[in-house]
């Protein structure tokens, strides 16, 4: 087996790990936001879950689906086309992380500090009540 095609099966297995991330992410998201739901009694509060985790679910998707991109990109078909293919790829994702950053949170970015997806997710499982609040300094 070339470098080519390792590099390549290594890119299929992060764009099969990429989905593999959505889909568990949304199974865990409904979950979430059903015991939310159950626990408060106020289908908002599940809702919030919902976005909340599912949307930490998708940023990080969309950053392995990058990743497969640029193993792709750099090690099997290094083009001059490819790379411009990538460029506008690597843009349009970066909008709608940016766009569900924003969504997600409610504020952009650069005025929350220390906000991510895997944050988002973290709070979505502390509101469904599956994990205590940690305790206030």
């Amino acid at each position: 087996m070339s470098f080519t095609q390792v590099m390549d099966r290594v890119a299929q297995g992060f764009e099969g790990l990429g989905a593999a991330i959505l889909v568990f992410g949304f199974v865990l998201a409904v979950v979430l936001a059903w015991r939310s739901w159950r626990r408060t009694g106020r289908a908002g509060e599940g809702y919030q879950v919902l976005r909340e985790c599912f949307g930490g679910t998708l940023l990080l998707a969309l950053e392995v689906l990058v990743a497969a991109d640029l193993i792709r990109t750099v090690a099997v078909a290094p083009s001059l086309d490819n790379v411009a293919v990538l460029g506008v790829i690597v843009l349009i994702r970066t909008f709608l992380s940016f766009s569900l950053e924003i969504e997600i949170e409610g504020v952009a970015p650069w005025r929350r500090a220390l906000t991510s997806g895997t944050t988002a997710t973290r709070q979505a499982v502390r509101r469904a009540g599956t994990r205590p609040e940690p305790p206030s300094a």
